[in-house]
């Protein structure tokens, strides 16, 4: 992304809350229902940080694609509501600190309630923060570079949030590789959340040793994906999601050498496509579902 903010705009969400729509991506950093419940229910929730305040008086994330810092604001509020001496350290990547900068700017972020505001203004002007109950870093740069550092910096978070722009937009942050070295900054313990459930995603996760669950949908039919290095209280894939994993659909987005362009990411996982012995996604719908779009119960 540019490092400006001239291509983004404002754009308002169901929930009363605004969000930004990326003209250079053709797409907006949250869904049509509403910026913030989808931060609270397709983050924070899943990741299970209410609990996890309830039980510890220390927590760490991993914003992966900070954006507007939504994330991190639902995070704040239902950790410091819960635990309001909880401890929480922050790692937060990010491509473009025009970004939080603009949301800042337009008050985004006013809805949450003091210190929050006040601590994300200076995470986005100054990349960092450092109170006596919170220690916050924002990173620049690409985050297959940036991740790198937390990895060595040898980073464990209870909770990460995985925000990029959707796979086919931004394939470079879907890939093996790069959810592997993700997966390495989580601790045994924790979770990790993303919106997207598409299949090649939860091969790639599957891929860095984790076990996946499906999330609730949030203002779309389409569910979420929760992992974590164990498979307990994970929610269960459905059937049809099983189903999906083994079909064409399911084959990973991988980037060997770091630095591919998403062009010749996408057209390397096209190839592997064509000539892979996987059923084709488009026979497996039409076998699972019948022509007005209901389930066929009798599929295998």
């Amino acid at each position: 992304m540019k490092q400006d903010a001239g291509n983004l705009r404002l754009q308002l969400t169901a929930d009363g809350s605004f969000t930004f729509f990326s003209s250079e991506f053709g797409e907006a950093f949250h869904s049509h229902y509403g910026a913030c419940q989808e931060a609270q229910w397709k983050f924070v929730e899943p990741t299970h940080l209410r609990q996890k305040a309830q039980q510890s008086q220390s927590l760490r994330l991993l914003d992966v694609c900070y954006g507007l810092g939504y994330n991190t604001a639902a995070a704040l509020a239902t950790i410091w509501t819960v635990n309001p001496n909880c401890y929480v350290e922050i790692v937060s990547l990010e491509f473009n600190p025009a970004v939080p900068q603009a949301a800042i700017a337009h008050h985004l972020l006013d809805s949450w309630f003091q210190p929050i505001p006040q601590i994300l203004t200076q995470l986005a002007n100054a990349y960092q923060v450092q109170t006596e109950s919170l220690q916050a870093t924002l990173l620049i740069g690409d985050a297959r570079s940036t991740i790198r550092l937390v990895q060595e910096s040898g980073f464990q978070a209870d909770a990460i949030f995985l925000d990029p722009f959707s796979p086919l937009i931004c394939p470079q942050l879907w890939t093996v590789e790069f959810l592997d070295s993700v997966a390495k900054c989580l601790n045994l313990s924790g979770r990790l959340a993303t919106y997207s459930c598409a299949a090649a995603v939860r091969t790639a996760l599957i891929a860095a040793g984790l076990k996946i669950g499906s999330t609730p949908p949030v203002g779309r039919r389409s569910p979420g994906t929760v992992a974590s290095w164990v498979d307990v209280d994970l929610p269960a894939l459905s059937w049809q999601e099983q189903e999906h994993l083994l079909t064409r659909a399911a084959i990973p987005y991988r980037e060997p050498i770091l630095g591919d362009s998403g062009d010749l990411i996408l057209q390397r996982r096209l190839e592997e496509q064509h000539t892979s012995s996987l059923e084709p996604t488009s026979h497996w719908k039409k076998r699972v579902y019948s022509g007005n779009g209901q389930v066929n119960r009798k599929s295998p």
